[in-house]
């Protein structure tokens, strides 16, 4: 019997006819199957979903275009404080960003185009969408589901084992860009700052010399008011997060987990934006509920999730995430 030759009708499908579909995101050309639809394939580089759909990039996107009301309102605060500024950079001159990046080079995996390239590949467009020099990027091995942004000269941005291990390829992109956004709103010097005394607040760093030189440097006052705002600049990075996705419902799924952990694969995601919604509600007409939630959420260094999801739905219905995304 003669043999088939490459070609044949029948042959198997594992050789069938393929096509080039370039990434949205990073502009890698990748091959896949003729009767590819959008979002059968991730992309070989950075692993999102591919899509003929646009990704936009922002040339000259201005802080002001997204910053939440509330953390612009927050920072003015911070910064109408008497000696903040100084009293801030005299802090970490004393403490040392050269310490961060000594912290983490020794004790964390430094993300490279050859080392976990896909994250390097997704914080690459987090940085080209939203027109950000790339900071160095690292994962540490913590199973606190958190990531953050640190120093000030040259920010790097760290994401926890722990976060990396429970979101998806395009909600893991969201927290990439969430933290690139607080460079681009030129958060890092008080964030930096803020992150400091919430270090010392902890019972190994609270007997060391920097509790004492923060204590020092920083008010009362200049304390409460950089915790206060570092909670709402959460709210502006969220907004940030969705100009690089681009899809609403990453932001939400993100903080779904963030919500319900390991469980969050049996959590209807509807179900849950409803949640949302009666939240916001809530607070809007309830004087004790956004007492409650107020006095709250002051002790925590983030938004509740919930109230997170709530805050972009609202950016999203209002219009404003459109009108921005449809400016040239």
């Amino acid at each position: 019997m003669a043999k088939k030759k490459s070609g044949d009708a029948d042959e198997p499908a594992a050789i069938a006819k393929s096509k080039k579909v370039r990434c949205r995101y990073c502009g890698q050309t990748n091959a896949v199957r003729e009767d590819y639809k959008n979002g059968q394939a991730n992309c070989g580089k950075c692993k999102l979903p591919l899509s003929s759909e646009y990704h936009k990039k922002f040339a000259d996107l201005l802080k002001h275009d997204y910053v939440h009301p509330a953390d612009s309102k927050a920072l003015a605060a911070l910064r109408a404080i008497p000696g903040i500024d100084s009293a801030l950079k005299q802090l970490l001159k004393v403490t040392g960003e050269k310490a961060i990046r000594v912290t983490f080079m020794a004790s964390a995996v430094k993300v490279t185009p050859k080392q976990c390239p896909d994250l390097h590949a997704k914080l690459q467009i987090a940085c080209t969408t939203l027109g950000v020099e790339m900071p160095d990027l690292y994962i540490q091995q913590n199973p606190i589901v958190n990531a953050f942004t640190g120093g000030v000269d040259k920010p790097i941005i760290v994401l926890h084992s722990g976060l990396i291990e429970r979101l998806n390829d395009e909600e893991t992109l969201a927290v990439i860009a969430h933290e690139v956004g607080h460079i681009h709103a030129e958060h890092v010097l008080y964030l930096t700052a803020a992150q400091l005394i919430l270090a010392v607040a902890t019972i190994p760093l609270a007997s060391l010399p920097i509790a004492g030189i923060i204590k020092e440097l920083l008010t009362a006052t200049m304390r409460g008011a950089l915790l206060a705002w570092m909670r709402r600049a959460e709210l502006s990075c969220d907004r940030a997060a969705l100009l690089v996705t681009q899809d609403p419902h990453v932001i939400g799924k993100t903080m779904m987990k963030l919500a319900g952990g390991t469980l969050a694969s049996k959590i209807d995601y509807d179900l849950f934006l409803e949640q949302a919604r009666d939240f916001q509600k809530d607070y809007d007409e309830k004087m004790l509920d956004k007492f409650w939630a107020d006095i709250i959420n002051a002790g925590l260094t983030h938004p509740f999730p919930i109230w997170r999801v709530s805050e972009i739905l609202q950016w999203v219905e209002s219009g404003q995430y459109k009108e921005l995304m449809d400016k040239s």
